[in-house]
């Protein structure tokens, strides 16, 4: 006899999945993963002069002038949110081949960190550790007849580390991804007595179309020359690769990981968080970014629920915490909310 459409299938109707979603709150009740503003790390641009200027690849994010920077961290901190990543856009003429700017105690990363720090002692600040923004070649390291060489760019990153630490930097997050990096900036940190500082390792950084904003935001769109990053960041295509890097900047003395870009890779996301175990971050891109806030701009998308649903979609991948320029508007409306 054939089924009526009013026929019981398994434990239907005894069991309604719908009971627990009825009111919101028993929809609070049983939620499995949630964001608090503890969750966000807040990528900052800086620049010289006095001004702030915006970025118009990534509407609402702006550039802070470094004297402003402090008044921002204050905002955030506010809000809850545990820690600041600084990011520079390095005027051009102090861009060099060998990069020489990014060991200068007084560059601009250094004087925003003295700023946040002395305003905000205790909010975290975290430092990108690569070239890219100093280097007149555009890459990530320094470039030898063409080639990004491995192991003269791993002794500048040491140096570029030393000078932010010493300028108050608590988190060092090499983005770099040469061969070996992580083992000898935890060296180059103890030696000088900084075994406190933490080091998130950009472990398993792919060479992606997602980061063009930024490269807008830190103005070096343009310098790019020789071979192309392909031949140091990893290929969209790998996932098992992503876990040996993982597994070697564990090795070698990384306190937290971080896969980048985010929303095309929590596939990897959660096989790190579940084959290590180790907190486990990602990068919520300027592409992505981009691509969210130019929809909510023209209408397509609702901005504040787009927002907290994406941040969602990489705590239920099994991130830790997110870097994402979303984090202050996230953090006003979980507060609101």
């Amino acid at each position: 006899m054939s089924r009526g459409p009013s026929t019981p299938v398994g434990a239907f109707p005894q069991t309604r999945m719908r009971r627990n979603r009825r009111w919101d709150w028993s929809r609070r009740l049983v939620r499995e993963n949630v964001v608090t503003p503890d969750d966000l790390i807040w990528p900052v641009f800086v620049c010289e002069g006095t001004e702030d200027e915006p970025v118009p690849t990534m509407p609402g994010v702006v550039r802070y002038a470094v004297g402003n920077v402090a008044a921002a961290a204050g905002e955030a901190k506010a809000l809850g949110i545990p820690a600041i990543a600084i990011f520079p856009a390095t005027p051009a003429e102090l861009k060099t081949p060998g990069a020489e700017e990014a060991w200068n105690p007084d560059n601009l990363v250094c004087r925003a960190v003295r700023e946040i720090k002395n305003a905000h002692p205790d909010m975290g600040v975290m430092c990108d550790v690569a070239l890219d923004p100093f280097n007149s070649d555009g890459h990530d390291g320094i470039v030898r007849n063409g080639h990004v060489v491995n192991d003269e760019t791993v002794e500048a990153l040491c140096r570029q580390t030393l000078v932010q630490v010493e300028a108050g930097c608590d988190i060092i997050a090499p983005s770099d991804m040469m061969d070996g990096r992580i083992g000898a900036i935890r060296k180059a940190l103890d030696a000088e007595g900084h075994q406190k500082v933490l080091l998130m390792a950009y472990a398993a950084k792919y060479a992606s179309a997602f980061y063009g904003p930024f490269r807008d935001a830190i103005e070096s769109k343009g310098f790019l020359q020789g071979e192309t990053k392909d031949t140091y960041q990893m290929d969209a295509a790998n996932s098992d690769e992503a876990l040996r890097e993982v597994a070697l900047d564990i090795e070698e003395g990384a306190d937290m990981v971080m896969v980048k870009p985010g929303m095309p890779y929590l596939d990897i996301v959660r096989r790190v968080k579940e084959r290590f175990g180790v907190p486990t971050f990602a990068y919520n891109v300027s592409g992505e970014y981009a691509m969210l806030r130019f929809a909510a701009d023209n209408g397509a998308l609702d901005y504040d629920r787009v927002i907290l649903e994406a941040l969602m979609g990489f705590k239920r991948a099994g991130c830790n915490g997110v870097l994402t320029y979303f984090a202050v508007d996230a953090a006003r409306l979980l507060h609101d909310g």
